[in-house]
């Protein structure tokens, strides 16, 4: 072989397990999400999570929900980064101030458990971390099932309040509306109808329930469920800083069961998309299943629930570990893509 051709190939297999290394060290920097990502790093973190939580929800029972409707407020919109919980700049309004996250509050717990997290181990644990093990943990305070979630989210510097409502299923949309937003982030439809199976807990304001009641009441609501709507909603535009609300489920209201999906089949759903969930037929086989079996129902909760909280995440080296959930870090070296 002549010895021009041998340097050449030599170079070549040189430059092969460069390329290889770089792959691999890229890999290894960023592994993704993964089981128990802070073991190493933060052996307590989970724990001291957990502990938060159930600590809050002694106090305050309505924590658990606000857990719940986080996950979804946060990692509906493009990826789980934790944007929903920042405040509002000069620059940009913030995720949680615009009208869709009407209602959604306790933000300031968030933080309560973040600065348990910091002084177990600071700047570690990410805030779109603690917000999807907060839902985990909310899920089981409400009677729910545990959930195994991965780990190893970082933060977004930015909120994504100008494309809330691209992202975000509505209660008042279609239900074909909501089965392609799910869908875009590989959620199916028995997902979906396990997923609107949170309803089963909390309460929906009487701002969102009011154009089913005045001037005239929706007639399919089931008649025996209209007295206590309107006797709970006696405006028909109601004060928005009133607490004035409907409990979601009257029979178990704390407790994430199936009962939910027997109420809706009785033509008690508050909402819209409650009343589409178990009339349309692409839904109606999962909810009747769903209201015969909370097994079934469990299961799939869980797989949407993971499904949910893998959207589209920041990890590695990409997006930071905040400080404070409220605010972006003031130093930073990359920008998030």
């Amino acid at each position: 072989m002549a010895p021009r051709v041998f340097l050449f190939l030599v170079l070549l297999s040189f430059s092969a397990v460069s390329m290889l290394s770089v792959v691999f060290a890229d890999e290894e920097q960023d592994p993704g999400l993964v089981m128990n990502y802070y073991k190493e790093t933060c052996p307590q973190a989970e724990e001291v999570i957990r502990e938060q939580v159930k600590l809050l929800y002694k106090r305050h029972k309505n924590t658990a929900f606000s857990w719940l409707r986080n996950i979804f407020h946060d990692c509906a919109v493009q990826r789980c980064d934790a944007s929903l919980l920042l405040d509002s700049t000069r620059r940009s309004l913030s995720e949680k101030e615009t009208d869709r996250s009407f209602g959604l509050r306790n933000f300031r717990y968030i933080e309560t458990i973040k600065e348990a997290v910091e002084r177990e181990c600071p700047g570690v644990v990410s805030c779109a971390d603690i917000l999807v093990l907060s839902a985990r943990d909310g899920i089981v305070s409400l009677g729910g099932p545990h959930i195994a979630l991965k780990t190893g989210r970082r933060d977004g510097r930015r909120s994504r309040a100008e494309v809330l409502e691209q992202y975000l299923p509505d209660h008042n949309e279609s239900i074909s509306s909501v089965l392609d937003k799910f869908g875009a982030m590989g959620i199916d439809t028995p997902g979906v109808v396990a997923l609107l199976g949170a309803h089963s807990v909390g309460r929906t304001h009487c701002v969102k329930l009011v154009h089913r009641l005045y001037p005239e009441v929706d007639p399919v609501i089931n008649p025996d469920h209209v007295p206590h709507m309107l006797k709970k909603c006696p405006d028909s535009i109601p004060d928005p800083k009133a607490v004035q609300y409907v409990r979601n489920d009257r029979g178990t209201p704390m407790v994430l069961d199936n009962n939910y999906y027997r109420n809706i089949l009785d033509n008690k759903g508050l909402l819209i998309v409650d009343h589409q969930l178990a009339t349309d037929k692409r839904t109606k086989p999962y909810v009747k299943k769903m209201a015969k079996s909370q097994e079934y129902f469990f299961k799939e909760f869980s797989r949407a629930i993971t499904l949910l909280s893998e959207n589209n995440p920041l990890t590695g080296t990409k997006g930071e570990i905040r400080k404070q959930c409220s605010v972006a870090n003031k130093m930073h070296h990359e920008e998030e893509p």
